[in-house]
């Protein structure tokens, strides 16, 4: 799929995140001066064709009260991992689960899952949840906790010249 200039104009207006009004679609619609529907089905074109990859909220956790977050790691068996990728990734308390390939002998993880906690031992306690759903299917764990919060931000398009 190709970007024409509505396109573009569709990102640059959503880059930054969608406005906080009860009707965030109409509000951009409006502003560039196009029929909510049309936008709407030109995002769901640039999401289907992978432009887009996902709409999604990104919470400051610290500012939630959750200081104590980790990246769980998992030797998860491969002929399992999709599965039980899944169902990590439904759990209530991980924001994101992703497969990563192995970088043997060093690193024999394979399945990442960050967990969000008000302190490190409600961390583990989760940790544990994860560990009991992956059951023999795993061969062991770790968990990397954060040191700070990284400045998240989605797609951006680079001003074109001329």
């Amino acid at each position: 799929m190709k970007l024409d200039t509505i396109d573009r104009s569709i990102i640059t207006a959503t880059q930054s995140g969608l406005p906080l009004v009860p009707q965030p679609y109409a509000q951009i619609a409006t502003d560039l001066g196009l029929d909510e529907a049309e936008l709407r089905a030109r995002m769901q074109a640039m999401q289907e064709s992978g432009i887009i990859r996902r709409i999604a909220v990104a919470p400051n956790h610290y500012k939630l009260g959750m200081t104590a977050n980790g990246m769980s790691v998992w030797d998860v068996e491969d002929a399992r991992i999709a599965e039980l990728g899944q169902q990590v990734g439904n759990l209530d308390f991980v924001s994101h689960c992703y497969e990563r390939p192995r970088a043997l002998p060093d690193w024999p993880y394979n399945l990442f899952a960050m967990i969000h906690g008000s302190s490190r031992d409600e961390v583990e306690t989760l940790r544990s949840e994860i560990a009991a759903l992956l059951g023999d299917a795993c061969r062991g764990g770790d968990i990397l906790y954060s040191t700070r919060i990284l400045k998240k931000s989605g797609l951006r398009l680079r001003q074109q010249k001329g």
